[in-house]
């Protein structure tokens, strides 16, 4: 449902300055022009500096095009961010897995001796569109139709046009139940992609953080267990699986001492 409440930012971070992110910041510059959202920084990441954005001078009050690859960019900001609610990124659609591979980084990071690596995830969803790309993401989705181009995913499907009776945080979370009864395995740690105004699907900078906290906590164990990550919407996900190896400790139980 598109809110026409005004809605109050501090940074969004729009990911892509090609023909998405260029629609989706001037859609936010559209509801800021009509006092439905305001913001201190609307922040436009691409690795080239001549994206559509830039071409089509996509300018206003706080607007910046930061020429930066997406994953330098996060390590950059999301390692020094704090968890304020008005910190908000919206997503491409046709990005990686961009979220999970920070989470991969951050881990690394923590247990620089430990074996910490994505695993695919290797059962399927139970969503009528489920491929497992080759690099161990699974794409799932509930449509087996073609999508309205920026749908937002109201509560009469547009396309059936009947209700939506379906959440794709619940199939993720139930992936994660049966994925739990052939091993170690802790989550889901979800990013949830919903449209706040005009349009425009985000998740919160808090809802990162959180899933870097929740990361951290079923690694304190030091035992081996897979963390299932999904970045979704009420439709669409991506889902993989970040596998946490046993700490030298954990697997020897000889004393255990980080570099």
């Amino acid at each position: 449902m598109v809110s026409s409440a005004p809605v109050g930012f501090r940074d969004i971070i729009v990911v892509g300055g090609g023909c998405y992110g260029t629609f989706y910041a001037g859609q936010l510059l559209r509801a800021r022009g009509r006092g439905a959202a305001d913001w201190q920084r609307l922040l436009i990441v691409d690795r080239d500096a001549g994206c559509r954005a830039a071409v089509e001078r996509v300018e206003g009050a706080g607007v910046e095009l930061r020429v930066q690859e997406w994953g330098a960019f996060f390590d950059e900001y999301l390692t020094t961010a704090t968890a304020d609610p008005a910190d908000a990124i919206v997503p491409s659609p046709l990005m990686p897995h961009l979220m999970f591979e920070w989470l991969l980084r951050a881990a690394q990071r923590r247990w620089p001796d430990r074996l910490v690596t994505r695993r695919q995830a290797g059962m399927a969803a139970g969503t009528p569109y489920d491929v497992l790309h080759a690099d161990g993401t699974r794409y799932v989705s509930f449509a087996d139709w073609i999508c309205p181009v920026h749908c937002v995913e109201p509560a009469i499907c547009p396309v059936i046009a009947a209700p939506r009776t379906w959440e794709m945080s619940d199939a993720v979370a139930g992936l994660t139940e049966r994925l739990a009864r052939n091993g170690p395995v802790s989550g889901p740690v979800l990013f949830v992609c919903r449209h706040r105004t005009y349009g425009v699907g985000m998740f919160d900078v808090a809802e990162v953080l959180a899933g870097d906290a929740a990361v951290a906590s079923a690694g304190a164990a030091g035992s081996e267990v897979d963390v299932v990550v999904g970045t979704v919407s009420s439709c669409h996900g991506a889902v993989s699986l970040l596998h946490l190896g046993p700490t030298r400790r954990a697997a020897t139980g000889s004393p255990y001492i980080p570099a």
